[in-house]
């Protein structure tokens, strides 16, 4: 997992296609970015099973090797449950987040016999028998058992078809106790003669220290298709001592373990015996109860209807993926494969857990930390920081109004802090900076002027991010910011006990301050935008600029001079070799969330993080040494191996050649990053795809954009599509985008000379625009046709003439 660096864009952008009746999703790849990364190879954590979009169920299939984030390898690992919600994409925990409640199919045993423990029942998978489509999922083991799954948004269908021979020995376990990491702390099940079971379990987040609860319901009595349950009862292990030798007590209708302050090793759970070739299981999940899980079952999967489901399902995703309007007959089929795959992965982003997900508007409550709904309990389901650019992308497709928005201010009016980081319901660490602020900072530039009749207090929204930028938490390390620090130096000092007793990870200080900056910037964005005093918005302009005081002109690379670095409270430089933690690090480092972490940057080298200002990188390319030299060194970063193409802090650079008025530049290196780092295989990703993050940024590359954060800025070069069309269904527009000139010889990592991969003009609504280097947020939701015409050649004026032409930056006036 990466710190927030592409940000979030927080409305929602729909996008219809233009080939009539093309079934977009037989064009997605589930399996893209689901090879193994262990060994340190490129593994993208991708979850192919069965999910609609954003929805708390995600039911996939759980292997027996690590590393297993999402649960599922392209591999021949052994499957050794079908469980009911998984992580999607994200670092973290390498066992895998979720997996809980896992079913698994048993054949040619007896009751009292069967094989339930987690290592005994593992069975491998027939080779090249896994599917899936969006909201379906099949793979076949090797003893011919085919399992199947769709789903809703909290409760879906689970089908066994055991081989013709195999009636009258066919089981299914219920597993009570084997998480994705063997977390048990303590739960219960009970059975009922009918075939139902509840389910309760507490098990460890994937990312941090707590613990979390969950529900689940299971329903065996199938009205449809009889499934002859004919025996049933509960297995659990003799001791914890030697937890692999279980009984198995056939009759009993419950089992029970007290709360534990450690992860117990107990193996437990329901057997159930068939006398049916096809078995189907109808699941619910939930966060509130048992009898909510049930509930959640029983109104979305009312009639066992497999066909139903799986359709509506479909027509879920089609609908999402229609918003990025391609035509799928006459575009490179590899790039419309990688497109919709791409838009696929970034809405499988969990949003919230019990209530209507699916709402960027929405994701505004939950970055709150208020989705506060049945009880009190607090139900965010997704980690802020992997999002910098799923959430950027979903901020241009509003796809349905939110539902709900009376507890926005609830976990603010308590902790002060927008959350940074939550996992699993609850709170993680603190990675970058405070990653929420550009989140809600870019939706009240985009959605501000709108926020009333979304339901969204934009005065309280602007407070919590005051609150978050002004005040020091007791523990930085879980929530907020070092703002002590921040305030009283204008950096982020090393080797510095605040005072006031506030503690924290006292470590990643010059990548924590760049990205405090950013964070200060989304609050002078808002600032401006929601007319509030001159005072702050003066206040948060001047603190974006910081990050200048993390610069150390005296260092030197490669002949290079000027690198951000650590800062003592006395003023003095802590030095860092500026390719300290980059991939060709002589001197291995560590830069990951930690004590031994010494370099001052998170998950990147001084040579990166030194081009991380989106906010002034007018000021980067003055320290740098000017223009000439700014295109040099990020020649350099390219070449010398610093690029970082599978994490974020990487993500803006193939683009900065804007900011020195180079757009020729950005359109070949950014084919050069797509085409070297991306591609339709088990390794097309070229890091963990960080729920969606990845994908998204993908999906900005070949749509030629690339968003500024907390502003209404995107920069523009060329797409690798010849048109797309962008709706906008809260402003009810449909905005065409044309590529006048179009050449497929672009469509590879080096273009030929003389092909027309060069944005040579810009055209909305009929008005030449005087720069082709960005574009606003309201030409690509306001409708009507952008024309994008591109040649052979550079211009010689590069981005334009005129003061407007070159990307806004604050030290110039900007913004």
């Amino acid at each position: 997992m990466g710190p927030l660096f592409l940000f979030i864009f927080l409305s929602r952008l729909i996008l219809s296609c233009n080939a009539a009746g093309a079934n977009l999703t037989s064009l997605v790849n589930l399996f893209i970015g689901t090879a193994s990364g262990a060994g340190g190879s490129s593994g993208g954590n991708s979850f192919p099973g069965a999910a609609v979009p954003h929805a708390m169920a995600k039911v996939g299939i759980d292997v027996s090797t690590t590393p297993r984030q999402a649960g599922y390898i392209s591999d021949n690992s052994s499957i050794t449950g079908i469980s009911l919600m998984h992580d999607e994409g994200t670092g973290g925990n390498t066992a895998g987040g979720y997996g809980i409640f896992p079913l698994f199919p048993l054949t040619n045993c007896s009751f009292s016999t069967c094989p339930v423990g987690i290592q005994a029942r593992a069975a491998l998978r027939a080779a090249g028998k896994d599917t899936a489509t969006p909201g379906y999922f099949s793979s076949t083991f090797v003893n011919g058992i085919i399992l199947e799954a769709t789903s809703t948004r909290r409760a879906g269908l689970i089908k066994f078809t055991f081989p013709p021979s195999s009636n009258g020995t066919n089981h299914v376990v219920v597993d009570l106790t084997n998480d994705l990491q063997r977390s048990f702390y303590g739960g219960s099940v009970s059975i009922t003669p009918s075939g139902q079971v509840k389910l309760q379990g507490t098990f460890l987040q994937s990312y941090g220290t707590d613990n979390y609860t969950a529900f689940g319901c299971y329903d065996f009595n199938n009205p449809v298709q009889d499934n002859k349950l004919s025996q049933f009862g509960t297995f659990q292990s003799k001791s914890t001592s030697s937890p692999s030798s279980i009984g198995i007590t056939s009759g009993n209708t419950s089992l029970s373990y007290p709360f534990t302050s450690n992860t117990s090793p107990i193996q437990a759970g329901v057997l159930f015996r068939f006398n049916a070739t096809v078995v189907t299981a109808r699941f619910g999940v939930s966060f509130i109860s048992t009898n909510q899980a049930c509930a959640n079952a029983e109104s979305e999967v009312p009639d066992w209807n497999w066909d139903a489901v799986q359709d509506a399902s479909q027509s879920k995703w089609e609908d999402v993926l229609s918003r990025v309007g391609v035509n799928v007959v006459d575009e490179d089929p590899t790039i419309v494969e990688l497109l919709y795959s791409s838009v696929d992965r970034l809405c499988c982003l969990r949003v919230s857990l019990e209530t209507d997900p699916g709402l960027s508007i929405t994701v505004i409550s939950c970055i709150l930390g208020s989705c506060e709904y049945d009880g009190g309990k607090s139900l965010l389901g997704f980690i802020v920081p992997i999002l910098r650019c799923t959430l950027l992308f979903l901020g241009y497709i509003p796809y349905s109004p939110p539902s709900t928005f009376d507890s926005l201010t609830n976990r603010m009016g308590r902790d002060c802090y927008i959350p940074e980081c939550r996992a699993n319901t609850k709170a993680g660490y603190v990675q970058g900076g405070s990653d929420g602020m550009p989140i809600l900072g870019d939706f009240a530039v985009k959605y501000g002027s709108r926020a009333s009749e979304l339901g969204v207090p934009i005065d309280d929204l602007y407070q919590a991010l005051v609150d978050t930028a002004e005040n020091t938490p007791p523990d930085w390390y879980r929530v907020g910011r070092q703002n002590t620090a921040w305030k009283t130096f204008g950096y982020i000092p090393t080797d510095w006990v605040d005072p006031s007793g506030s503690t924290g990870l006292p470590t990643r200080e010059a990548s924590r301050a760049f990205e405090y900056a950013v964070g200060d910037f989304a609050v002078r964005q808002a600032a401006v935008t929601l007319n509030k005093s001159a005072e702050d918005v003066a206040k948060y302009t001047n603190r974006s600029m910081n990050f200048v005081n993390h610069w150390d002109s005296t260092v030197s690379s490669d002949g290079f001079t000027g690198f951000a670095q650590r800062r003592y409270p006395n003023g003095t430089f802590a030095f860092s070799p500026p390719d300290a933690c980059s991939p060709v690090d002589p001197t291995p480092h560590s830069c990951a969330r930690g004590t031994d972490n010494d370099v001052g940057f998170y998950e990147s080298s001084s040579w990166e993080m030194s081009f991380f200002a989106p906010q002034s990188m007018s000021t980067i390319i003055k320290l740098m040494g000017g223009e000439e030299t700014f295109i040099n060194r990020t020649d350099h970063y390219f070449s010398k191996g610093y690029f970082q193409a599978g994490n974020e802090p990487s993500f803006q650079i193939p683009w900065v050649y804007h900011y020195a008025n180079r757009p020729d530049l950005t359109a070949l290196r950014v084919r050069q990053v797509v085409y070297g780092n991306f591609n339709t295989g088990i390794r097309g990703i070229p890091g963990n795809d960080d729920s969606g993050a990845m994908a998204a940024l993908l999906t900005f590359h070949l749509l030629g954009l690339y968003p500024v954060p907390a502003s209404k800025q995107l920069l523009i070069s060329s797409p690798f599509v010849s048109s797309y069309t962008i709706h906008n269904a809260l402003f009810g527009t449909e905005t065409n985008v044309t590529v006048q000139g179009f050449d497929k010889a672009t469509l590879t990592k080096t273009p030929p000379a003389g092909s027309s991969v060069h944005v040579q003009k810009v055209v909305v609504n009929g008005v030449e625009r005087d720069t082709v280097c960005w574009i606003d947020f309201d030409d690509i939701v306001g409708g009507g046709e952008i024309v994008i015409e591109v040649g052979p050649n550079p211009r010689d004026v590069g981005c334009g003439e005129g003061d407007a032409a070159l990307p806004s930056s604050l030290e110039k006036g900007g913004f």
